[in-house]
C-alpha cells in the first residue's frame, strides 16, 4: 500500500456540519464500527495469530477484509478468480481500501508495501499480520533487497501483490508502471495476474469518495468514505500470464494497457 499522490483531490472532504443530520449520524457510526473492527483485528493478530496455521490465518484475513468493507458501506462484485499457486497479483491503485479488496478474495496475498505504512497507528500492526512486505523507498539498495525477497516467495509458492503504479490515482486511468519489481515475477517462473479495480458510486462511474489523492489523511479518506452513499469496488480478476524471459519495461507498459483496458471496457 502506498500514500496519496500527489494529484490534487477530485471533492473536498466533507466537513462534519455541511453533512445531513441523518447522513452524519450514519457516518459516525460507519467510522465507530470501523475503529472497534481494527481494535478487533488487532488483538486477533496479536493474540491468536501466533498460534494459528496459515489457513485459518488466512480465513480470518478474508473475513475481516470483507467485514471492513461492509462496515464502511461498500459492496463488493468481483469478477473472475484468482489462479491457484504461486503468482504475482499486479493492480492499479486508487485507495488504501485496495488491500482489503484484494484479501476479501485473495487473503493468501502478500503486499508490498512502503515502509511509512508500518508506522501508521493500528493499521501498521494490521498489515504486519497479513505477512506485507516493507520497501524504503529512499533507500535505492533496498529495491534489490525486496526484488530478492519477492522472487524468493514466489518460488517458495507464495503470492504476492504489488500496485506498479507507486502511488495511487484517481481511478480513471492507471499512472505510469514501475517496472523493477517485475523482474521477481520473471526470475521465478510464476505467473503474473492483472487485476483492474474501480470504485463506483451513483452518478459517478469512478467514484470520487474512494479516491486517496492530494495531501489527504487516512483520516480524511476514512470520513469520506464514510459519508458516501452506495459505494461500491468491483475487482476484474484477468486471465494469468506466463512471463519468463519477458522484458521488464514491456511486460509493466504491456500489464498498464491491459488494467487500463478492461477499465475502459467496464464503462
Amino acid at each position: 500500500m502506498q500514500g496519496p499522490s500527489d494529484s490534487t483531490s477530485l471533492r473536498a472532504v466533507p466537513a462534519l456540519g455541511t453533512v445531513p443530520p441523518l447522513r452524519r449520524l450514519r457516518a459516525l457510526w460507519r467510522l465507530a464500527r470501523t475503529v472497534l473492527h481494527g481494535v478487533r483485528g488487532l488483538l486477533i493478530v496479536l493474540l491468536l495469530f501466533p498460534g494459528w496455521t496459515p489457513a485459518r490465518r488466512q480465513a480470518r484475513i478474508a473475513s475481516w477484509s470483507r467485514q471492513l468493507l461492509a462496515g464502511l458501506g461498500l459492496e463488493l462484485h468481483a469478477h473472475g478468480g484468482f489462479h491457484a499457486g504461486a503468482k504475482l497479483i499486479v493492480a492499479n491503485h486508487v485507495s488504501w481500501l485496495d488491500i482489503a479488496a484484494i484479501h476479501a478474495l485473495c487473503p493468501s496475498a502478500r503486499f508490498v508495501s512502503k515502509a511509512e505504512v508500518r508506522q501508521w497507528p493500528l493499521v501498521g500492526r494490521l498489515v504486519d499480520g497479513a505477512g506485507t512486505l516493507y520497501l524504503q523507498r529512499e533507500r535505492a539498495r533496498d529495491a534489490m533487497r525486496v526484488l530478492h525477497t519477492i522472487t524468493q516467495a514466489l518460488q517458495e509458492g507464495d503470492t504476492v501483490a504489488v500496485f506498479p503504479e507507486g502511488t495511487t490515482g484517481t481511478g480513471h486511468e492507471p499512472l505510469p508502471f514501475h517496472a523493477n519489481l517485475l523482474q521477481a515475477v520473471i526470475a521465478s517462473g510464476a505467473p503474473v495476474q492483472p487485476v483492474a479495480l474501480r470504485y463506483s458510486e451513483p452518478g459517478h462511474l469512478v467514484s470520487p469518495s474512494a479516491a486517496f489523492v492530494g495531501d489527504m489523511s487516512l483520516g480524511q479518506s476514512l470520513w469520506r468514505l464514510a459519508c458516501a452513499q452506495d459505494l461500491s469496488v468491483s475487482l476484474q480478476v484477468l486471465a494469468p500470464q506466463a512471463v519468463a524471459h519477458a522484458d521488464r519495461r514491456a511486460l509493466a507498459a504491456q500489464l498498464r494497457e491491459t488494467i487500463a483496458q478492461a477499465l475502459r471496457d467496464g464503462r
